[in-house]
């Protein structure tokens, strides 16, 4: 029996994020050749302020403040929700009332079995064991909130101050699985698409005083997806909720003139 596997966090725009720069950081996991010898490139979000870039590595600027090179740094460049974009859901929300759609359907174990239970006993004369034929099953539905299929394209930007760093760098990118690949992140997956424009420039034919630089621009097209509001989710991000087996309705036994099941003599409710 395999282990049931719940996402209690919802597909946000910081969770694709995360997944894109995840993917540069840890899968590409960038190294080249400095003076130190073999380093790992500094992998750097843009989004982020420069306050708590400095606090949290201090390695990433010198003594004046200026970014050590080599850097890759990443951000995110625009999101776009395309209606032609389909999933299991079109991205135009209509506004239907209907905000969740049901992803699971399983049988509620320990409340059938209580059903299961109780009809043996009644058939069986006290017996709860045995097998049973009866419809009374109780099912669990397991819904999210109805899924917005987004467009978000991320600009990779790779600063190197030699070139021969820059061609350590860029290959990671050309050979990315011809140019598709999945990112993934908290248990969500999303289709991201290497463009081949690379944006190749540097300062290498000016003779001033300026640092030399090698500069490459990768974009990277993710195709995501949220659910809900994220932040300003009113609602459970995963809702459970279980089918109806059985209606009773209580009447009044006075009224209907019902009899007293432990009088022998057949007295009813209405006899005074």
């Amino acid at each position: 029996m395999q282990d049931k596997v719940e996402i209690a966090i919802p597909s946000t725009l910081e969770n694709i994020d995360t997944a894109i720069y995840r993917f540069i950081d840890e899968t590409l996991n960038p190294h080249t050749l400095t003076n130190a010898g073999t380093e790992k490139v500094n992998v750097l979000w843009m989004g982020s302020e420069r306050t708590f870039q400095i606090k949290n590595n201090k390695e990433l600027r010198d003594k004046v403040g200026k970014l050590r090179l080599p850097l890759i740094t990443v951000s995110r460049a625009s999101v776009a929700k395309d209606n032609t974009f389909k999933g299991s859901v079109q991205a135009a929300y209509l506004g239907d009332g209907d905000e969740f759609i049901s992803v699971r359907k399983v049988i509620k174990q320990d409340k059938t079995q209580n059903f299961q239970n109780a009809s043996r006993k009644r058939q069986e004369k006290g017996d709860e064991t045995g097998p049973v034929s009866t419809k009374k099953i109780v099912y669990e539905t397991i819904s999210i909130p109805k899924p917005t299929y987004l467009t978000c394209m991320f600009e990779i930007n790779i600063r190197t101050e030699y070139q021969q760093q820059m061609n350590h760098l860029l290959p990671l990118f050309m050979n990315s699985r011809n140019n598709y690949f999945i990112i993934e992140n908290d248990g969500y997956q999303y289709e991201a698409f290497i463009q081949d424009d690379y944006g190749l420039n540097s300062n290498q034919s000016n003779l001033g005083q300026d640092e030399r630089m090698f500069n490459a621009k990768v974009q990277i097209k993710v195709l995501g997806y949220i659910n809900g509001n994220d932040f300003n989710q009113k609602e459970p991000v995963v809702k459970r909720e279980e089918s109806i087996v059985e209606v009773k309705i209580s009447r009044e036994r006075v009224i209907v003139g019902d009899s007293k099941p432990w009088d022998k003599n057949g007295e009813k409710y209405r006899d005074l």
